[in-house]
């Protein structure tokens, strides 16, 4: 009897190991968390940030299939697919979330990425990270974000030109890359509820790289811009932070000069044709992306007579601002190759007032109807009227002075009669011919120009809405998720839920019950029950040999 139970405990201690082995998981030096020979469990952390003193992550968890694909049941293998909420797509002229609910973005810049700051103009007097929450608690759901492509192939290569920003106002930035306070910056928009769009603002990196005509020169190629579009849409591919990209600033161009055409070429300078390019490497990267296609300076009057550009008489032209004439679209409308990318497709004229440059239309003075009639309609509103696809004003703004004032309240006016969308130009104290939304300090707002554009964010009850289904927009309190509008992503019945299968969570608590966490407290529970039973074993040794010895009379 003795032999047996001892035989029994052995049995018992070995299969409890086993077991503890086989239930348990251990961690790959891949990142990979094997939970069995034919399962894998792999926690990305896919973003992480700084809130409430604390560092917090976002994860995506996916789950691997390594036996047969043959067997009943087996999981897909397939996991390149995003897996986050927030992408938007279009119907007519309308920006729709997944539940088919309408949004409106209701944005701003922030430039410095393209001019030799390689971070945001302005961080040499602010904290980065404070400043992307008040753009946030000001309710203003997109940023911007102008850049340049020689700095993203810097990164591409592994360069990674020094930051520009004061280091006793932002000891987080302190030595990091270039690239990782970008890392940073996104991570921020997205606790505080912003979505972000770049915008390839120029090929160079300088300060005056927006006065080239094209989105290529002599040291940056075609191929060149490209590959920069490709580097950042592969990066943040899986990150729905950024939902958007802007795919080049202002292409122009006058009559002779070497500037960019619209036709159906495939002319080096044809920008419909280039655009078309580059948007489908940034849908190859996400098919979920908005991509925001501006237009071009000037238009032939007879594209028949006229339309590989070649005239130089100015006469024979139809003109607008730079980026702003769009009426090729007409003629020549963008095509990505299929339903599903041109669903994705936004056009994105700029415009400004009398401030900037004195254009034929300011002349003589201009009302609402007179602007509509002699630039808006024909350049780029029709493009909205017509339903042919959503409008983004990517760039509007000025001084508050007259007659720029009277512009401004008419766009203004014209963005609320057709809930256009907009990014207004801009946060940067620093725009010589516009000025900004904060003074020199980059903290103490402009509070006669933040009301102007503040009545045209988007508003709900009084609260400003965000394009995140999950996160608020901003700290304040002033601000709503997307859900509250429109439910959850992919279940509008359900206001108050979410689906997303990215979890942000502090990175002192892992996602709750995790395959790690199941398989060591499975492994901790046999454990302990060995445990109990090599105790009670000993216990029941004990006690038996305690009565013997009294059966003896010892």
């Amino acid at each position: 009897m003795k032999n047996m139970c001892r035989s029994c405990f052995l049995r018992f201690l070995s299969a409890a190991v086993l077991l503890v082995f086989l239930a348990g998981v251990w961690m790959l030096p891949d990142g990979t968390v094997m939970a069995s020979p034919v399962l894998s469990l792999t926690l990305t952390r896919t973003n992480s940030w700084e809130e409430g003193g604390k560092t917090r992550s976002q994860y995506s968890a996916t789950i691997h299939n390594e036996g047969t694909s043959s067997a009943a049941g087996s999981l897909p293998t397939d996991t390149n697919a995003p897996v986050q909420d927030d992408w938007l797509h279009t119907d007519g002229n309308k920006i729709l979330d997944k539940n088919g609910t309408a949004v409106w973005l209701t944005g701003i810049n922030w430039f410095g990425y393209n001019t030799g700051t390689n971070v945001f103009d302005g961080v040499w007097t602010c904290n980065m990270q404070s400043a992307i929450a008040s753009i946030a608690d000001h309710g203003f759901n997109l940023l911007r974000i102008p850049i340049s492509s020689e700095l993203i192939l810097d990164w591409r290569d592994k360069i990674f030109p020094a930051a520009n920003f004061n280091q006793a106002l932002n000891p987080e930035l302190v030595g990091k890359t270039s690239l990782e306070i970008l890392d940073l910056a996104i991570a921020a928009c997205k606790s505080n509820g912003i979505k972000v769009m770049f915008d390839i603002h120029c090929a160079k990196t300088d300060r005056m790289g927006h006065m080239v005509n094209l989105w290529y020169t002599d040291s940056i190629s075609t191929q060149d811009y490209d590959d920069s579009l490709s580097f950042l849409a592969k990066r943040y591919a899986k990150d729905d932070t950024v939902i958007a990209y802007d795919l080049k600033n202002e292409p122009h161009g006058k009559p002779g000069e070497k500037g960019a055409i619209w036709n159906d070429s495939t002319s080096m300078n044809n920008w419909k044709n280039a655009a078309e390019t580059a948007g489908n490497l940034v849908l190859d990267a996400n098919p979920n992306l908005l991509i925001m296609i501006e237009g071009i300076e000037i238009y032939p009057k007879d594209i028949k007579a006229n339309g590989d550009f070649s005239s130089t008489d100015s006469a024979d032209y139809y003109f607008n601002w730079w980026g702003g004439n769009l009426r090729g679209v007409l003629d020549y409308p963008i095509d990505f190759g299929s339903k599903e990318r041109n669903a994705q497709i936004v056009y994105s004229p700029h415009d400004y007032g009398p401030a900037v440059y004195a254009q034929p239309w300011f002349e003589d003075g201009f009302t609402y109807e007179s602007l509509q009639q002699d630039c808006w309609n024909d350049n780029w509103l029709y493009i909205s009227k017509e339903n042919i696809a959503p409008v983004l004003i990517g760039e509007w703004g000025g001084y508050m002075t007259q007659p720029n004032l009277t512009w401004m309240t008419y766009l203004r006016q014209l963005i609320a009669d057709n809930r256009l969308n907009h990014t207004f130009w801009c946060f940067n104290a620093n725009s010589g011919d516009t000025g900004g939304l904060v003074k020199d300090d980059f903290v103490t707002w402009d509070k006669e120009k933040y009301e102007f554009v503040k009545e045209f964010l988007w508003q709900e009850d009084g609260k400003f809405v965000g394009l995140d289904h999950v996160t608020a927009l901003g700290k304040s309190e002033n601000g709503i998720s997307l859900s509250a509008v429109s439910g959850s992503a992919g279940n509008p019945a359900n206001p108050s839920g979410s689906t997303s299968d990215n979890t942000a969570v502090p990175d002192d608590q892992e996602p709750e019950w995790s395959a790690l966490e199941i398989g060591l407290a499975a492994g901790g529970i046999l454990l302990i029950l060995a445990v109990s039973v090599g105790v009670g074993y000993f216990t029941y040794k004990r006690n038996k040999m305690k009565g013997e010895d009294s059966k003896r009379g010892t």
